[in-house]
């Protein structure tokens, strides 16, 4: 259920009504964050991808649990039907249906990098316990091992975007209606 009030025929896009109607500057600059971490992240795109799932399984947003960003973050940030230059896409290869399977027993599972595992835990910690993940002397150890200080600031950047646009949507009651149509609806 949304939470805001929608005029009758806006229904189809909650997000996009109350972009253009309520908080329009604050609403502006969160797709600007939003966009750049997508377009401007050095993360490997698994790393990037494991991060961002982890988040929204946590955030229960709707929307971010089947958004695949090499499927559908070019339509989502293309602009006047143009897809940006640059975007995270271009960093790796895409992960595997597997892959966003095994994200939340990513302890057990065996089919993540030590980068990846790494990426996912941050997320964790960095939604569910961030007083306790910067006191954390032996994860940092382990993160400084793998990610250099650019990545870290670049995947916390990423995070944060996530877990506070995603929490919006889903507090908002946004993500009950896909912004972006799967690959196969749009080929439809």
């Amino acid at each position: 259920m949304v939470r805001i009030t929608l005029p009758e025929g806006q229904e189809h896009d909650p997000y996009g009504y109350a972009s253009r109607n309520h908080a329009v500057p604050i609403m502006a600059a969160a797709q600007a964050f939003s966009s750049s971490v997508y377009r401007d992240s050095g993360l490997s795109l698994r790393e990037f991808e494991g991060a961002r799932m982890r988040t929204a399984q946590i955030n229960g947003c709707q929307i971010c649990r089947t958004f695949r960003a090499a499927r559908d973050a070019p339509a989502m940030f293309s602009v006047g039907g143009e897809t940006p230059g640059r975007m995270v896409t271009d960093n790796g290869p895409p992960p595997d249906e597997a892959f966003y399977d095994h994200v939340a027993s990513w302890r057990s599972a065996s089919d993540f990098s030590d980068r990846e595992r790494l990426a996912i835990e941050f997320a964790e910690r960095f939604a569910e316990q961030p007083k306790v993940l910067s006191a954390d002397e032996r994860f940092w150890a382990r993160m400084h091992a793998v990610f250099n200080d650019g990545e870290i600031v670049d995947l916390a950047h990423c995070v944060a975007a996530w877990v506070g646009l995603g929490r919006v949507a889903h507090v908002l009651g946004f993500d009950t209606v896909c912004l972006v149509a799967p690959a196969a609806e749009r080929a439809a």
